[in-house]
């Protein structure tokens, strides 16, 4: 099947069972794209938003990695699971002696800037080795911690044995340790039991598509559900140039502003009309008052 250059954004629902790298796969396949790639590691457990980037948008995919995420997580009580979640051997650990008082108590002082310590099943590399494979073997690697934030722990809901938590935290935190640190402060144990990403920078679940919709779609509607690449650039500041401005930028020139701002922009260039500006790419400002290219599209 021939492949096709095409550009933009697609929020998926990731399916349980599919690693972030398969679901990309399928969905690309769905698209015959030429090029295409995720935006961040989303657990075959876990569940939920998964932007894919296709074509040029792929260039901006990074800033996904680094936005902060949001989760809703089950965490159960009074058991420990090897891997910290459900795909773990799961073993009892303890009695489960707390009321949702002492619950949002303990919850409460997880709160702000954290020291997290990476679990050993992940995909964090050392000595090229992911550290899942280590823990496969039974060979335990010493992880330095790594300093997170949790803006926001929302008990939803609480049974005696089971929660439900909304969370909202920084890039590179790991719910599951989450979990396990939790049942530590309360003494009895626990592990992820479920785990759905609800949101990603300014993205949210309800506006994703499963991959057994997006199957059952032709391409044109497949295609009409593709976002520009400039939205996954929504939170900068937007800068228009004119067409001698435009130009030069593209060429791999600089260009100078009047000063007053700086900092990095969203680029765009003259449309086809007045009413339609023509994204070109990201670039920054310095104190100079210069504007330089950071990445632009190859059709800017």
């Amino acid at each position: 099947m021939a492949k096709r250059k095409i550009d933009g954004v697609l929020l998926l629902d990731k399916p349980f069972g599919f690693s972030s790298t398969g679901a990309l796969q399928k969905a690309r396949w769905l698209f015959q794209a030429e090029k295409a790639g995720h935006t961040g590691v989303l657990d075959p457990f876990a569940t939920g938003l998964l932007p894919l980037c296709f074509g040029e948008a792929t260039k901006f995919s990074q800033r996904m990695l680094d936005a902060d995420k949001g989760y809703r997580a089950t965490v159960r009580l009074g058991e420990v699971s090897t891997t910290l979640d459900g795909e773990g051997e799961i073993t009892a650990s303890g009695t489960v002696d707390c009321d949702e008082v002492r619950l949002r108590a303990v919850l409460a002082s997880f709160l702000g800037e954290y020291d997290q310590v990476p679990p050993m099943h992940s995909a964090l590399k050392f000595q090229g080795k992911a550290l899942y494979e280590y823990a496969r073997q039974g060979v335990e690697i010493e992880r330095k911690a790594r300093r997170i934030t949790f803006y926001a722990l929302d008990l939803l809901s609480f049974d005696g044995t089971t929660l439900v938590l909304d969370v909202l935290c920084s890039k590179g935190t790991y719910i599951r340790v989450l979990a396990d640190d939790l049942g530590k402060a309360l003494g009895c144990g626990a592990y992820l039991a479920g785990l759905v990403r609800t949101r990603t920078a300014g993205f949210v679940l309800e506006d994703a598509i499963s991959l057994d919709a997006l199957a059952e779609l032709d391409m044109p509607a497949r295609e009409a559900l593709l976002m520009p690449a400039d939205r996954l650039l929504a939170e900068l500041p937007a800068l228009t140039l004119d067409a001698e401005q435009a130009e030069r930028l593209c060429h791999g020139m600089t260009v100078r502003l009047t000063p007053g701002q700086t900092g990095e922009f969203r680029l765009y260039g003259p449309g086809q009309n007045a009413d339609n500006a023509r994204f070109l790419g990201l670039g920054e400002v310095g104190a100079d008052a210069v504007l330089r290219s950071k990445r632009l599209l190859t059709t800017a």
